[in-house]
């Protein structure tokens, strides 16, 4: 056979085939999501990696794309913070809400923090249960539940209490292995590298 007779053919033969498993594979994974129930889902990103508030943030975006309602409490940052998805939120008209008085491990007064995590966490139950929001994130909320100003026992309660189509996406490290078991979707952000380590200071746009 003379070099290259008969590939042609052969290749063509290929891609048809491939053509026709990946096909195959859309019209299974189509069934498969079509077949389970719609309901609200608990996500959690964890980790100590970059990206978790990013990852909550770009759901948000994408449900309210979608139509959806959806609301954003800031278990950290306070309620004058005026970083980059403020002013993106600000802007396409998504309610926020600070809860917190800065970053927790800066706190002079850590009794003080622990009060306003529960005043913000009454706050968002409140949102959970009242079925206004179809998409609801408690950004930075593990840290509330590691260091027991709220109790996982309520929240757990109120996870389950609310309405059923809610959709609800929990960020921070060290999530408790409570939340873990009780979540549907759960990504752990593993930290590789980071630019900290370099000295380079935290940039607007990226980090704030």
């Amino acid at each position: 056979m003379l070099f290259g007779e008969g590939t042609v053919a052969e290749t063509s033969e290929r891609r048809e085939r491939a053509m026709r498993e990946l096909t195959a594979q859309r019209e299974a994974h189509h069934k498969k999501e079509m077949a389970g129930p719609r309901r609200g889902l608990v996500l959690v990103y964890t980790g100590a990696g970059k990206g978790k508030t990013t990852a909550a943030l770009g759901l948000l975006l994408r449900a309210s794309g979608r139509g959806l309602r959806t609301r954003l409490f800031q278990f950290l940052k306070h309620e004058r913070a005026k970083f980059g998805e403020h002013r993106s939120l600000d802007r396409l008209g998504i309610p926020y809400q600070g809860l917190g008085d800065g970053f927790t491990w800066r706190s002079r007064d850590l009794e003080r923090s622990a009060d306003l995590a529960l005043q913000g966490w009454r706050a968002a139950r409140e949102a959970l249960l009242s079925g206004d929001y179809d998409l609801i994130v408690l950004d930075e909320f593990t840290y509330p539940l590691k260091y027991g100003w709220v109790e996982w026992a309520e929240v757990e309660a109120a996870l389950r209490a609310r309405p059923a189509a809610v959709h609800v996406v929990i960020t921070g490290r060290d999530a408790l292995p409570e939340l873990i078991t009780l979540a549907d979707t759960v990504t752990e952000m593993a930290l590789v590298k980071h630019a900290y380590d370099q000295g380079i200071p935290a940039q607007a746009g990226i980090e704030h």
